[in-house]
């Protein structure tokens, strides 16, 4: 991983600076003074690239904009080897010179204000970054603890959204347990004792250490063994015991001793009664559905509830001139910058060589090979081994056997008898007829405009709002696309409406409470679209939630109807559960959403196929007949694609087993962390 990285002008002065790590400053200079003023290393004039600068332990490439007058510096450890460093360094240099090109360039400007770029930065790292050289903790130096639902595209650069750049990494806190109550007259004196729960360890709770300490206790701070079964008198025993029992509670509630009941009688836990379904019996259990909102609320709820991050939607997308916001992404833009830096380094790498009687000889020599390669009538034999290998590639980016075995034979059947090209290998045939086969499955053959569908549908004479549900296995992420998906209708300025339909799973309403909450605060400070949470609690029919969530939308037919879009969160289930699978058509039946998105994760592997043919053959109509054309669903959410690198074969497995398209990318945990697939990008993945 980089331990900085740093954006500063040819006079001297730092623009945006990014630290993973402290490091001096006298490194940079170093470079600097070496190489841009008494001009000791070679230096690439055009922004190509540049020879390793090595100063103490590190190694610092760098480039240039000449144009601008702005040098680009990146610092790692001189152990590591980065292959991807110079794909960096040039898509930095294009993405910040593009974006604050006008500032720049303005007469007499000596500040530009980058905070702007530490997302773009950010994404290009995780993009770029394979993974084989990373640390194994990477602690951001401007990036708190890490959520696992947080509210915004972006993790906060501090309080102030000031990087700290000399302060070094955060350490890794370990679970804080609550201490016990402590007595007004000892807070005084117990804030200059050090807590007996920090970060690295937790004591053993004893009697010096367990109950709030005063001065006088100087040792409280540090870990006293217990005394072991050695030699001790009754009297000792006892005496110890006594001091153990009559102590003030422990740090955690698990290592304090088990307290008996009033009068000295403990009470024996009573033995439960099942019924003949396998049901409890009891009645004075206690609930456990928190669903419902509560009476009375603490003090400061209110100022907690706008606690929420700011979201760029720019990062996530751009306005049309219709005003309608799309989504983009970024990794086409990155894509084309590297493949244009990579194409005008092999030109001049060619045009050096074929310069001279050597170049010319060699020239030569690789055209003559080329020709015969080129002009081959293709066999069953000679496309037998590197299909084989062809197929081995696809399987290691977990594309699924089956789809794998289909898609060779598809290029076989397509190649067999056919001649190559000039100045073209088998192996080079082989790969552009895979890129061709993929790009045709993963290509959709139905309009994917979302926008234009949902606008149509509200609009008009028989105007009603559009329903969208999201289905999947346990654990796939469906509350969480579908709280991306609110976000990107929000800024379409649509009147949404989340349905918390899974009336199974604990918690499950209380998430889409969250984020319904975080989405309303969004929307307010942005002036977009609205966000309301529909939810009738647990062990309700999820068909029946779903049913009255769309007719409280249309306003039972009274007027006007008072959403736009219904988003229907369901249970996770099993694709290979029969009895909960079957639920599914009753819910379609009576829901009758308009579209139907399955999220599949993006690390599944092989069973992506099971999942999407199983979740697609339930979705059927009155008359037995599979909705939406005899294909049952209507797209793809694949979920945690910025956990797989290139591995992105569960695209294509989930696409050939159904031909149903993928619609939409998760590359991430904020509400701006959704793409829309791109299939270029996905092929060049796919073929690396």
């Amino acid at each position: 991983m980089l331990d900085a990285f740093e954006i500063l002008t040819t006079s001297g002065i730092v623009l945006w600076r990014k630290q993973y790590a402290p490091v001096s400053s006298s490194v940079v200079n170093s470079l600097i003074n070496d190489v841009f003023i008494e001009q000791r290393g070679q230096k690439s004039n055009d922004g190509g690239k540049n020879p390793p600068y090595r100063k103490e332990k590190y190694t610092l490439r760098y480039t240039s904009a000449k144009d601008v007058g702005l040098i680009f510096v990146v610092v790692y450890q001189s152990l590591l080897h980065l292959s991807w460093v110079d794909d960096l360094l040039t898509a930095v240099r294009a993405l910040f010179t593009k974006q604050y090109a006008t500032e720049l360039k303005k007469p007499h400007a000596t500040t530009v204000n980058c905070r702007d770029f530490d997302q773009t930065f950010d994404a290009l790292v995780r993009k770029l970054d394979t993974g084989s050289t990373r640390r194994p903790s990477e602690p951001d130096s401007d990036a708190g603890p890490v959520e696992l639902t947080p509210p915004s595209s972006t993790a906060s650069a501090g309080e102030d959204g000031v990087d700290d750049e000399d302060a070094p990494p955060p350490i890794p806190t370990a679970p804080q347990f609550k201490k016990p109550a402590i007595p007004q007259r000892q807070k005084q004196e117990s804030a200059i004792v050090d807590d007996t729960t920090s970060t690295d360890i937790t004591p053993v709770p004893t009697p010096d250490t367990s109950r709030p300490g005063t001065p006088s206790t100087a040792s409280s701070h540090l870990l006293t063994a217990k005394a072991g079964p050695g030699k001790a008198s009754r009297r000792a025993r006892k005496a110890n015991a006594t001091a153990w029992s009559t102590s003030a509670p422990a740090s955690s509630g698990d290592e304090g001793p088990i307290r008996k009941a009033k009068g000295g009688k403990t009470s024996a836990k009573q033995k439960r009664r099942w019924d003949a379904d396998g049901f409890a019996a009891d009645d004075n259990d206690p609930v456990l559905d928190y669903s419902a909102p509560a009476a009375t609320s603490e003090p400061g709820d209110g100022e907690r509830e706008l606690d929420v991050n700011e979201v760029k939607a720019e990062n996530m997308g751009s306005r049309t001139g219709k005003g309608q916001f799309v989504l983009k992404d970024l990794d086409d833009e990155v894509d084309a910058i590297l493949a244009s830096s990579k194409s005008s380094q092999a030109t001049k790498e060619t045009s050096a060589e074929s310069s001279g009687l050597l170049g010319s000889a060699t020239s030569r020599i690789s055209g003559l090979f080329r020709n015969v390669v080129g002009g081959k009538t293709l066999s069953k034999q000679d496309l037998q081994q590197p299909l084989q290998q062809m197929q081995n590639h696809l399987l290691e980016k977990n594309v699924a056997r089956e789809a794998a075995e289909r898609l060779c034979t598809s290029v076989e059947t397509d190649l067999l008898n056919q001649t190559t090209a000039s100045f073209t290998s088998i192996d080079a045939t082989i790969r552009t007829s895979m890129a061709k086969a993929l790009t045709r499955i993963l290509t959709p053959t139905s309009s994917l405009d979302l926008l234009r569908n949902i606008t149509s549908t509200i609009e008009g004479p028989a105007a009603r709002p559009y329903v969208i549900s999201i289905v999947g296995v346990n654990g796939v992420g469906k509350s969480t696309s579908l709280s991306k998906i609110a976000y990107f209708l929000l800024q379409n300025k649509f009147r949404v409406l989340v349905v918390a339909a899974d009336t199974f799973r604990s918690g499950a309403v209380e998430q889409l409470r969250v984020h319904v909450r975080n989405l309303s605060e969004l929307s307010r400070r942005e002036d977009v679209g609205t966000v309301e949470l529909f939810e009738q609690g647990y062990g309700k029919d999820a068909a029946t939630v779903a049913r009255d969530a769309v007719s409280n939308a249309t306003n039972a037919g009274k007027g006007e109807m008072l959403y736009d879009v219904v988003l229907i969160d369901t249970a996770g289930r099993r694709h290979n559960d029969t009895r909960l699978m079957s639920s599914l058509t009753k819910f379609g039946q009576l829901a009758k959403p308009d579209k139907i998105f399955m999220v599949g994760e993006a690390l599944v592997g092989t069973d992506s196929v099971a999942q999407a043919r199983n979740f697609a053959k339930e979705f059927v109509d009155t008359k037995g007949q599979l909705r939406n054309n005899g294909v049952g669903m209507d797209g793809f959410i694949i979920s945690k694609c910025d956990t797989v690198g290139d591995m992105v074969g569960t695209l294509v497995s989930m696409v050939h087993a159904t031909g149903i398209p993928v619609v939409f990318l998760g590359v991430g945990q904020h509400y701006g962390d959704l793409r829309g697939l791109n299939v270029g990008w996905a092929v060049d993945k796919l073929m690396k």
